[in-house]
């Protein structure tokens, strides 16, 4: 009989120890309540507390279930509180635009709790309380912005809500680090319209690029219509001033020379060696002669016997020249 009655005092001694002995793991806490009283937090490690007169808090969370293959949530209670960041998947829930446009959008939100004690006393169902503040929260937020504005600015959607949920939670000590938007989806009607209107978009940047082409390319022709004919111009230029420099030089060495020809038959005239008389006959006769041969027409041309005395002038001349 000792030994039974020593048996059951040792096993409720382990069983009380056992219930006053509470190993909290890292990134989690305990509220305790003494006789229904906030008593403390345990922190992560080995705690003690007093059996049947100390009780954790019952508190709510979310649990993500799959089942068939679907996925679904569900609150539970427990006394584990965790402090790591955790994350709300949330359903779709349609909202409507300031055009009056339903929209489905579903969202992410990322959290923590930063004080146990008010996540437990402040709020009686933090989850719940949480999910539904966002939905409120979106809806209004949304309800401020047209479609377009909804679809192209979820960056600025995202600032917002992070912002009114954070300050709207900082009473039940938890942290909102962001939201996302996940997926913004309207009506089929609207998709269809969106479409055909992205495609006339598209189609008017198609036709804007093809004239804008070709207007860079009848630029680009006409320049190079107007350069090409600048050379041209220039090259007709140059050959002109070339020519008329060449006729210049001409006409400049047939004067020299006709004037050192004279010169020659001056001084021959001054110092007596021919007659002045039978030098001018000569050079009419050639002149008269060149004339009368001139044309395309063949000539026949005779000489007179009188011309004798032309052609020995005309070799005075030459005898005049070799000199």
């Amino acid at each position: 009989m000792t030994y039974i009655i020593l048996g059951i005092v040792v096993v409720l001694a382990i069983v009380i120890i056992s219930a006053g002995v509470k190993v909290v793991p890292q990134s989690e806490t305990r509220v305790v309540e003494r006789l229904g009283r906030f008593h403390s937090v345990l922190a992560p490690g080995l705690n003690f507390i007093i059996p049947f007169v100390d009780k954790p808090k019952t508190i709510y969370t979310r649990r993500v279930d799959s089942s068939g293959g679907r996925y679904y949530v569900r609150n539970v209670a427990t006394t584990v509180i965790d402090l790591r960041e955790q994350v709300y998947d949330f359903p779709s829930q349609q909202v409507i635009t300031r055009d009056n446009v339903t929209t489905e959008i579903n969202a992410l939100l990322y959290f923590q709790i930063t004080d146990p004690k008010k996540a437990v006393y402040e709020i009686e169902n933090l989850p719940n309380a949480i999910e539904k503040l966002t939905q409120t929260s979106l809806r209004n937020v949304i309800g401020e912005l047209e479609l377009d504005e909804t679809l192209t600015s979820r960056d600025t959607i995202n600032t917002k809500l992070q912002a009114i949920l954070d300050d709207a939670t900082n009473k039940w000590g938890v942290k909102v680090n962001r939201v996302e938007l996940q997926d913004i989806t309207p009506p089929e009607s609207v998709r269809v319209a969106m479409e055909k209107q992205m495609q006339a978009e598209r189609n008017r940047r198609a036709e804007i690029l093809n004239a804008e082409g070709e207007k860079q390319s009848l630029i680009l022709r006409s320049e190079g219509e107007k350069a090409s004919r600048i050379n041209e111009a220039e090259a007709h230029k140059q050959s002109q001033i070339l020519r008329a420099q060449g006729e210049a030089e001409a006409i400049i060495l047939n004067a020299q020379a006709e004037a050192d020809a004279i010169r020659r038959v001056a001084e021959a005239v001054v110092s007596g060696r021919t007659d002045p008389a039978s030098y001018m006959l000569a050079m009419k006769y050639i002149e008269t002669l060149s004339q009368m041969t001139s044309g395309k027409d063949n000539k026949t041309v005779f000489v007179p016997y009188e011309a004798s005395s032309v052609i020995s002038s005309l070799g005075s001349i030459r005898t005049l020249f070799e000199k």
